[in-house]
């Protein structure tokens, strides 16, 4: 399952959410940003449709950070940075 707020980009691994005890990245949702995840069927689900989430989401990036440390590190956030790749070639940092 994937889904993306603004400017980030949420990516869930659903086969470790299987046998996750905590549920901790709809706990982060709810406590630090507007509770756009939920557990449905024992997984991670959007409370709402794709819409209402890049509308609402907050980007705190809790959800991949809970998942981390309590869950079963099954979230990952990409943030794309523009001019990121550039400024590594004009730099050259690998």
């Amino acid at each position: 399952m994937h889904f993306e707020e603004r400017t980030i980009k949420v990516i869930i691994d659903e086969s470790k959410c299987v046998d996750c005890k905590t549920h901790a990245c709809a706990a982060g949702c709810t406590l630090f940003d507007r509770g756009i995840l939920v557990i449905k069927d024992g997984k991670p689900a959007l409370s709402g449709d794709e819409e209402l989430t890049k509308r609402v989401g907050t980007e705190c990036l809790a959800c991949e950070y809970e998942c981390w440390f309590r869950g079963n590190k099954a979230i990952t956030i990409e943030a794309p940075i523009p001019g990121l790749e550039e400024y590594k070639k004009k730099y050259g940092v690998v």
